[in-house]
């Protein structure tokens, strides 16, 4: 296995931060990164730090088991999630956690995105499920989440917020801006009145493309026929 660059990783991490929130995924404090960078080892956000305004020197070092490595600064308590991810899959090189507006909106009314709309959203992310409600940073959090990881890319925790994940942190970034999107559309059919998913055979054909696409994973979205 060869380990992502812990200075990349760290750069990447304020990056997708910043990106967080200027684009109105986190407010205040909210939200969580995180890169992992070897066998027993992950970067992290602290707590109680906004994500658009982090340095290198806030960012955390932890084992799998959640002890600092290093770093002056408390992790987030929801880091157990983080690390639960990587428990379940060591493929996963980075997670993502924030609450997009839309997306938060169908986490909050317990609707998951599992409609074939958009064929970038059916090769590219799939199904996002919902994950019953849990209380934020408690081991029930983790342990609810790391079931759902090596079948999707996504979920949505409900009345919390959305998570992702991937073989990057820009990659798992990328997938939260997906979520994001893919909700928009389903709620804006649905403000149309109209709600039209791809047929069965149109969801096999873009499922077909995920292994040249780089994607393992996702579930099959809702199709018309059903």
């Amino acid at each position: 296995m060869i380990w992502p660059d812990e200075a990349q990783a760290r750069r990447d991490i304020l990056e997708v931060g910043r990106r967080m929130y200027a684009g109105g995924y986190v407010a205040a404090n909210d939200g969580n990164i995180s890169a992992r960078v070897g066998e027993n080892a992950v970067w992290a956000t602290p707590t109680n730090v906004s994500k658009g305004f982090m340095s290198e020197d806030m960012l955390v070092k932890l084992d799998l088991d959640g002890n600092v490595l290093e770093g002056t600064l408390s992790p987030s308590s929801e880091v157990k999630l983080h690390l639960a991810a990587y428990r379940s899959d060591p493929g996963i090189l980075g997670v993502v956690h924030a609450h997009p507006p839309i997306a938060t909106a169908f986490a909050a009314a317990g609707i998951p995105l599992d409609e074939a709309l958009l064929q970038e959203t059916v090769v590219m992310l799939g199904v996002v499920p919902v994950v019953p409600y849990t209380c934020p940073g408690s081991r029930e959090l983790a342990e609810s989440v790391a079931p759902y990881v090596k079948e999707y890319n996504a979920v949505l925790l409900e009345h919390h917020g959305a998570v992702t994940w991937g073989d990057s942190v820009m990659r798992a970034y990328f997938r939260l801006e997906s979520v994001e999107y893919y909700a928009k559309m389903m709620m804006n059919s649905r403000l149309m009145g109209v709600t039209r998913p791809m047929t069965e055979e149109q969801i096999d054909e873009l499922l077909a493309l995920r292994p040249k696409w780089r994607v393992d994973r996702g579930g099959r979205p809702r199709g018309r026929d059903r």
